[in-house]
């Protein structure tokens, strides 16, 4: 009895926190050749681990914060890690391989981040295998194998270290810790980054279910120096079930001193705690992220789309961690890993809102490299701070030359300011804002007041810049340059007076002389010389949402009703019709919200797990930035969540007219629920 009550116990704690139908958490595929592939991500904020068509084969696995110069653009890139997880196993002799294997299903459970392949071996062997980035130590992967025989099999299950093209001098090692109570086999390798700047270690080890000393006998083999392997044998009866587990950890000198023994140390740690107990704490704390959700009735096929963009972001970010999050996530290398805008202005709020651990993480990551960002406005020119436009670990400037965006898409500093106020109004947090978000603004809006050409009465003019429409290269008084650069003078003003600071009264002058320009029809104009041309993104409707400079309903329809007939149907980035949702949303408008919330991610849907690509037609997943944007329409559109100078409020919306209800659940630092229904 006392057992059945633990069990229970057990049971409890690891079931998700939110219960709907199954169907709503699987992404579940059946891979073909006739089908193009595009890997799905399991990841914990840390390190991610993106899904192959070929069985127990991890197509990269990639580790945030690692970086070096190598590949494109004479700048600063990603890292793929050594493939840790990668198995090879035969049966009778027979090795596995995508054309032996019959019934081959893949599926992701995004309320733990699971992703599971199953398959038949020649009617010999049913075969299952889960892997996780685990959520409870961030540098650190499981994988769980289940062998169910049909017939009497000899099976040959090997675990193999891989090292990727890029890293050079591997080293390879291989040692047995024994204990009376437990031997561990350690199966490590090392190496450097292309230019010798960063050590990459990895390590893992086998976890049998067979007590100390019947496990089975591992034997090591070199193979060359980009891969090695540990093997074990192992004879199943048939009817019988055979489990083991593969439990490994990568990490680098970026994010520790001795990366090669603590990769070792944190793979002893997750063998001895066992598959049972890591998985315990890997779910409740993914349960503590989906208190956080966002429930729509009546539309099955867009709640799971919608709870898939959740689960990247969720998967892509980790609270307390030093990095922020590109683009593209942890799931490969696209950006090569670099943080931009994306980050501030289209996934910023939909965490903030949803989960403000996991958003303070983000904003944390720009205090802390606030110095370089003084550094750089100083060799433009300027006082203050100015961020990069692309940034990786250093907090220099990354973006390759050839890109004009890199000197002078300088609207990046404002969204920075932009989002420390939103952390502050949400969070309500005067330690954080008095020690970290007040410098971010202070900084930030001493630099708009030196950016401006002071020219006369309004006619503080911000001229050559990248637009926000990033097609508008070096054009003078772009709609959101100017605007945003207005809110992060006006947020910084309101900062100081909660401080109790004294007002830099020259920001008060400058916010309220830098001009925003109309057209002869009164659309706002996107920049001096905009004549009608076609829009790459979003710009001027950015002044409605999230800037608020324009404010009027006649005035928010007139520019949105010009502007979204100016986007070609293909090379646009995902996240420009969201925004175009949420405005035609609040203005009650359902017919054009839900269809431009279509057009935000369904076109870029790749198969076979619907990840999301950049562009129509792209060929890029995941890009997380599009999911943020796609989160903003459900949440500050159809569920008219404001963020407001005195934190989270709800404003009139509507919802799409099949939608029966939307619930928004564990909303700001109260963790409320709101209810939207349709009347």
């Amino acid at each position: 009895m006392k057992n059945i009550l633990c069990n229970f116990l057990i049971l409890m704690m690891v079931l998700p926190v939110v219960i709907t139908a199954q169907n709503d958490w699987l992404i579940s595929a059946e891979p073909s050749e006739s089908q193009p592939y595009y890997g799905i991500t399991s990841a914990n904020g840390m390190i991610g681990l993106i899904s192959s068509p070929n069985p127990f084969e991890v197509k990269e696995v990639v580790l945030a914060g690692a970086y070096d110069l190598y590949g494109r653009g004479r700048v600063s890139n990603f890292l793929k890690s050594f493939n840790l997880l990668n198995a090879q196993i035969a049966i009778d002799g027979s090795q596995i391989q995508k054309n032996n294997i019959q019934n081959f299903k893949q599926s992701l459970d995004m309320r733990n981040g699971s992703f599971t392949t199953t398959f038949n071996h020649k009617g010999k062997a049913n075969i299952s295998y889960t892997y996780y980035a685990l959520r409870n130590m961030p540098f650190t992967v499981l994988m769980n194998v289940s062998i169910e025989a049909i017939s009497d099999i000899d099976v040959s299950a090997a675990s193999k270290m891989e090292a990727p093209d890029a890293l050079r001098d591997v080293q390879n090692y291989y040692n047995e810790i024994d204990r009376p109570h437990t031997t561990i086999s350690l199966l490590t390798s090392s190496a450097k980054s292309p230019t010798g700047k960063i050590d990459m270690c990895a390590s893992n080890s086998f976890i049998f279910k067979e007590p100390h000393g019947n496990e089975p006998r591992i034997i090591h083999e070199m193979w060359d120096n980009a891969m090695h392997l540990m093997k074990f044998n192992k004879k199943i009866k048939a009817g019988e079930q055979y489990e083991f587990s593969i439990v490994g950890s990568s990490i680098t000198s970026a994010h520790h001193s001795d990366p090669l023994n603590e990769a070792e140390r944190l793979t002893i740690i997750a063998k001895l705690e066992g598959a049972e107990r890591l998985l315990l704490k890997h779910n409740l704390a993914w349960n503590k992220l989906w208190e956080s959700d966002i429930e729509i009735y009546g539309d099955e096929v867009v709640q799971k789309e919608v709870r898939s963009m959740l689960y990247h972001l969720y998967s892509f970010v980790r609270a307390e961690s030093p990095y922020s999050i590109s683009p593209m996530g942890l799931s490969g290398l696209g950006y090569n890993g670099h943080v931009f805008w994306d980050t501030e202005l289209w996934m910023f709020p939909a965490l903030l809102v949803m989960n403000a651990d996991l958003a303070k993480s983000l904003i944390n990551y720009r205090f802390d490299r606030l110095e370089m960002a003084k550094k750089n406005a100083f060799t433009k020119g300027y006082r203050g701070a100015m961020f990069p436009w692309e940034s990786a670990d250093s907090g220099a400037e990354e973006t390759p030359v050839w890109a004009l965006s890199g000197p002078f898409e300088h609207h990046i500093t404002a969204c920075v300011g932009i989002a420390a106020w939103n952390y502050f109004a949400v969070s309500r947090d005067t330690t954080w804002l008095k020690t970290k978000g007040w410098p971010l603004l202070e900084q930030t809006a001493d630099f708009w007041a030196s950016r401006v050409e002071r020219k006369g009465p309004k006619q503080y003019e911000i001229n050559n810049v990248v637009a926000a429409d990033e097609w508008a290269e070096n054009v003078n008084n772009n709609a959101f340059t100017n605007a945003a650069a207005i809110t992060n003078l006006q947020f910084a003003a309101k900062a100081a007076k909660i401080l109790n600071i004294p007002v830099n009264k020259d920001w008060e002058v400058v916010a309220a002389n830098i001009p925003i320009f109309k057209m002869e029809n009164g659309v706002t104009r996107e920049h001096d010389s905009y004549n009608g041309e076609p829009i790459k993104q979003a710009d001027v409707n950015l002044l409605a949402y999230p800037l608020k400079i324009v404010s009027t309903p006649a005035q928010i329809l007139k520019d949105l009703d010009y502007y979204s007939t100016r986007v070609p149907d293909e090379g646009t980035p995902a996240m420009t019709q969201s925004v175009f949702s949420l405005l035609y949303a609040r203005l009650g408008d359902e017919t054009k919200a839900y269809k431009f919330f279509l057009e935000a991610f369904q076109p870029n849907l790749l198969p076979p797990f619907n990840v999301i690509a950049e562009t129509k037609g792209g060929t890029n997943p995941y890009f997380a930035t599009g999911a943020g944007g796609v989160l903003q329409a459900v949440l500050m559109g159809f569920g008219g969540l404001e963020i407001t100078d005195n934190g989270l409020k709800q404003i009139q919306s509507v919802l799409p007219k099949h939608w029966e209800k939307l619930v928004l659940k564990g909303i700001g630092p109260d963790k409320k629920t709101y209810t939207i229904k349709n009347n």
